[in-house]
């Protein structure tokens, strides 16, 4: 029994060794389906089958990257949001330590 492959697993990885398209005998000859038989037209569509294969895991990289992102970002708005707080508990200090210099010295 010779089994062919389907798009989602095909009989061979090779663009070459796959069967070429045909058109069905329902069609009239010398329709637009007659040209893909050209071997231009069977590399594009080999193309275009991996392209359209590989969308899903096109998508999950951009969702990935978007995350990564948005990641980052939140993590540097959390440094930034600390950093703010160190800032002013160092001017607090500082304005402390001012106060007792001061009172240090008027006495």
């Amino acid at each position: 029994m010779n089994i062919t492959g389907t798009i989602d697993r095909p009989h061979t990885h090779d663009p070459k060794k796959q069967a070429p398209m045909t058109s069905s005998p329902s069609e009239p000859f010398g329709s637009a389906t007659h040209d893909v038989t050209i071997t231009g037209a069977n590399d594009s569509r080999q193309n275009r089958n991996r392209e359209m294969q590989l969308i899903p895991e096109a998508l999950a990289r951009a969702h990935m990257q978007e995350r990564r992102r948005e990641a980052e970002a939140e993590h540097q708005a959390v440094r930034l949001v600390a950093a703010r707080r160190m800032q002013r508990r160092a001017e607090r200090v500082s304005l402390r330590a001012r106060r007792a210099l001061a009172m240090a010295v008027m006495q």
